[in-house]
């Protein structure tokens, strides 16, 4: 019996401390290889500080992540500095763009291909230890990425002279650059208006299909995740609340806080979205350094039971890949 694949990347029990604040609370989620996982959840819910540990801005207080690459070895993350995490074949996009904006575009680019070739040195591009030929390989090679994303004419602008949307492109870009295996985006279609939000989303899809990428996709929105993701996991406080795949969220997310979200989304039939009953959601996200006993939801759920207090929901499985975490599902309840 063939075994299927392991998951592309996959977070075990992961935990991030800050002082007294639990951001992430033994946190488990897999990402299957050429998928989009979009990642959801309110301000505070753990979203960036996830996206900080797999990359390696952040040690993880606790549990493990490994990148299972589809060619070579499985590796462990936890410890490895963002280069080295580079350097396994992840790359990122930054939820606050972070360019060189006083270099060009193209320069761009070519110093995202030189910290994966360890040739770039403290940022004088023109300074590495390169050869000629090697030098003339990244420009060639950087232009055919700016063509993919569509600043093949602006290779000669500076980066600060870009408008916004064009600059969240040349981020894409330059993670691109390091011909990586799987991109961490943490919320790039962020400060951009609808058509603008489209277009980033339209060349991610492209660009995955092109180059057979994997995705973790983490926003606020939801009609964004559904637009573009295979599978979907929300979180609340520091856990995963929800995972489905796409055809479920269609169908309808289970979880009282998904589902207030799925309310949200707009529908568009004008005589659907007249008649359709949104959940509104009472009272605000509790802080971290409080959070609520049992359920972590409870305070704000209107399906709230007295074992919702004493009792942490596990995240059972409602059926092939979908869990939800709540005892009005519970099933040793």
């Amino acid at each position: 019996m063939n075994r299927p694949p392991p998951p592309l990347l996959a977070s075990s029990d992961l935990s991030k401390l800050f002082g007294g604040v639990v951001a992430l609370d033994t946190l488990n989620l897999e990402v299957r290889a050429n998928d989009i996982l979009g990642l959801i959840g309110p301000n505070g819910s753990g979203k960036t500080t996830f996206f900080n540990c797999v990359t390696g801005i952040y040690n993880p207080t606790g549990g493990d992540v490994f990148l299972h690459p589809p060619e070579g070895k499985p590796a462990r993350l936890n410890g490895l500095k963002p280069n080295k995490v580079t350097e396994k074949g992840m790359a990122r996009t930054f939820q606050n763009i972070r360019l060189f904006q006083n270099m060009t575009v193209l320069e761009n680019v070519m110093i995202g291909r030189h910290c994966r070739t360890r040739a770039y040195i403290a940022g004088a591009i023109f300074k590495t230890k390169a050869t000629r030929r090697e030098e003339r390989e990244t420009v060639e090679k950087s232009y055919r990425i700016l063509e993919r994303v569509g600043l093949a004419d602006a290779v000669n602008e500076f980066a600060m002279n870009l408008p916004y949307g064009a600059q969240r492109r040349l981020e894409i870009a330059r993670a691109l650059a390091t011909e990586p295996d799987f991109i961490v985006c943490d919320e790039p279609i962020a400060a951009l208006d609808v058509s603008i939000q489209a277009q980033v989303m339209n060349l991610l899809e492209d660009l995955q299909d092109e180059l057979h990428l994997t995705y973790l996709f983490i926003v606020h929105d939801l009609s964004a995740v559904q637009h573009l993701s295979d599978r979907v996991a929300v979180m609340y406080l520091g856990r995963i609340v929800e995972v489905a795949e796409r055809q479920q969220v269609v169908e309808g997310l289970r979880h009282p806080y998904a589902e207030a979200l799925l309310s949200a989304v707009p529908v568009p039939d004008p005589e659907v979205e007249r008649h359709r009953n949104r959940i509104l959601l009472e009272g605000d996200v509790p802080s971290p350094l409080n959070p609520p006993s049992g359920c972590r939801f409870r305070t704000r759920c209107r399906y709230v039971m007295d074992r919702c207090a004493i009792e942490e929901p596990p995240l059972d499985n409602l059926g092939p890949g979908h869990q939800v975490a709540c005892h009005l599902y519970d099933q040793a309840g």
